[in-house]
């Protein structure tokens, strides 16, 4: 099964050639995993990302400066510069981009990046420009950090969380020094972030988007968006989940999907590069697996149990058993293996009592849930 990285080595056309599809969305949206921030110079403290306060805003004029992939390749800041789940990947994706013919002439501009451990908040974001004809804006995925994650679960009961508000801040701040064209996008809450901005913008903005790429991201919580965005939005969105999707499946979406083959099984499908690419496409199957469907039945209906407090409880709950069971960050705990087997019992053992009464509550209703389910669809 072919790769992105495949995609990278071996498809040369330019952009005039062959337009900008989902595949090349899906490999700028991981490059948004680069912390491009630890590069590009900073231009200007801000206070414009919605809520946080003294955001840190990078931005580089790339038409000035022309910074592009290659000039990424600074081995001086490579301990620091990869993030998310994968990192070593990510450097490989960036040594690609740097070589590619499809890619090596675009342009990198408006980088910002926000990481506030106060409040819950982790969000980049970076353009990408390709001469004058259009620009791909793309959001970060969440990083390994407890509060990238913790951000991540909070989508559960808040109207909205502070990412949201940036995405949209920076897309309206962004798209006036950007191509007409506009694409938008990203994977995991990179994608979330591109829908939610899409769909809140002022109207000139959206006008000039053409597509919404959502890469096996989060839906969003009921009565998110009016009727008048869902309509103006829903159009533009292209949405792609793996076959075994379970970030991509959870909570509301008003857009269909197209499953996508995956080198990967289960939750480890998510990463974007065990997904099959033909040609200037993906390879895609025809529906998702039995299990993806369960486990969003059964992750919906608990959500629904709880009022926005209590989901909060259980959230603040897991996080508080989480950091005490030593572990730095959200890798170390989801990594199979002894290491992990013994942060959790670290967590058990460090936890206080009202802490673990509130998760051994939650699951006992999660397994309840999955048992109604399983015995509903015995019965069908």
């Amino acid at each position: 099964m072919k790769t992105i990285m495949d995609y990278l080595a071996t498809e040369f056309a330019t952009f005039e050639e062959v337009p900008f599809c989902a595949v090349d969305a899906l490999v700028l949206s991981e490059f948004c995993m680069v912390r491009m921030e630890k590069i590009l110079p900073p231009m200007r403290e801000e206070k414009t990302l919605g809520g946080i306060a003294a955001a840190r805003l990078r931005s580089v004029f790339a038409f000035q400066r022309g910074f592009r992939f290659k000039d990424a390749l600074l081995a001086e800041y490579y301990d620091e510069m990869f993030v998310g789940l994968v990192p070593h990947k990510i450097k490989d994706l960036m040594l690609a981009l740097a070589a590619s013919p499809r890619f090596r002439d675009m342009h990198m501009s408006e980088c910002a990046s926000v990481f506030d451990e106060e409040n819950n908040t982790q969000f980049a974001a970076l353009s990408f420009s390709y001469k004058n004809e259009f620009a791909f804006v793309g959001f970060r995925g969440t990083d390994c950090s407890f509060t990238g994650w913790r951000e991540d679960f909070d989508m559960a009961y808040m109207d909205r969380v502070p990412s949201q508000t940036g995405a949209l801040r920076y897309l309206e701040a962004v798209a006036h020094r950007l191509p007409k064209t506009l694409y938008v996008g990203g994977h995991s809450k990179g994608g979330n972030l591109a829908v939610y901005a899409a769909a809140k913008c002022d109207e000139k903005t959206r006008r000039r988007i053409r597509r919404a790429y959502c890469l096996d991201a989060p839906g969003f919580r009921s009565g998110m968006f009016s009727e008048n965005e869902r309509a103006a939005v829903v159009p533009l969105i292209e949405r792609y989940v793996p076959r075994e999707s379970l970030i991509g499946m959870l909570m509301k979406h008003s857009s269909p999907y197209t499953v996508v083959k995956s080198s990967a099984s289960g939750a480890w499908q998510h990463d974007p590069f065990t997904w099959g690419i033909d040609g200037f496409g993906f390879e895609v199957c025809d529906e998702l697996a039995q299990s993806a469907r369960f486990a969003h039945d059964v992750l919906n209906d608990w959500l629904a149990r709880y009022d926005d407090g209590e989901a909060r409880v259980i959230v603040d709950a897991m996080f508080s058993a989480m950091r005490a069971s030593g572990a730095q960050d959200f890798a170390e705990i989801i990594q199979p293996g002894p290491k992990a087997l013994a942060l959790l019992r670290d967590a058990a053992k460090n936890t206080d009592e009202k802490t673990r009464a509130t998760l051994m509550d939650a699951i006992g209703d999660l397994a309840e849930v999955a048992a109604h389910r399983a015995w509903y669809g015995q019965k069908r």
